[in-house]
């Protein structure tokens, strides 16, 4: 049985309303409301995107497990390897050319969603290089999400190694798990926003 809820992430004045699902049908809902308040807009939309996998030890590696997209103070924690199905208007959202999906080695997360579930991106955006381009600190095509976050939006964020090499693929998500995915979409959405609109 797919399972969905929506809880609050809070982020420093920022509250980010976070829906948590294996659900394809949630996953529907999600990407409707979406298209209800940015559709047709004459802009491209920023999304923040990221992927979350078990850490493997070997060399094979483990299959994406979840797929976090974030819009403005929306976020959706979509768990792939859970999934009751992946709805066809997920795949519509990743490539309709009207939004723009912005993240930290964004690529290679997008890689990974081709290669474990037929998942395409259109629109993609790695958020170090126009960083580094816009700030002029060449040093930043190299850098994480904290020190972008911290130089970009002088916001900091933590990113505990525990967490981070956790087990992403449980079926049920801890409440710091739940908070770091939330983050990680949302930061990368905000400094998309910054960055793009060159407003720094």
């Amino acid at each position: 049985m797919a399972a969905t809820y929506v809880t609050d992430v809070p982020f420093k004045r920022a509250v980010i309303t976070t829906t948590v699902t294996s659900s394809g049908a949630a996953v529907e809902r999600w990407v409707e409301e979406v298209y209800s308040m940015h559709g047709g807009a004459p802009y491209e939309i920023i999304v923040g995107l990221d992927v979350e996998w078990r850490p493997s030890y070997s060399p094979a590696q483990n299959p994406a497990a979840l797929l976090q997209l974030c819009v403005c103070q929306r976020c959706l924690i979509f768990q792939l390897l859970h999934a009751d199905y992946i709805p066809d208007s997920l795949l519509g959202f990743l490539m309709d050319s009207q939004f723009r999906f912005v993240g930290v080695g964004v690529d290679a997360d997008a890689d990974r969603l081709g290669r474990d579930y037929g998942l395409q991106v259109s629109n993609l955006e790695d958020l170090r290089g126009v960083a580094a381009e816009v700030t002029g600190i060449p040093e930043l095509r190299q850098a994480g999400l904290i020190t972008l976050a911290r130089q970009v939006l002088g916001e900091s964020i933590e990113k505990p190694q525990r967490i981070r090499m956790g087990p992403w693929d449980a079926s049920r998500l801890s409440r710091e798990q739940v908070h770091y995915a939330c983050i990680d979409a949302y930061i990368s959405s905000q400094l998309g926003g910054t960055l793009l609109d060159c407003d720094y």
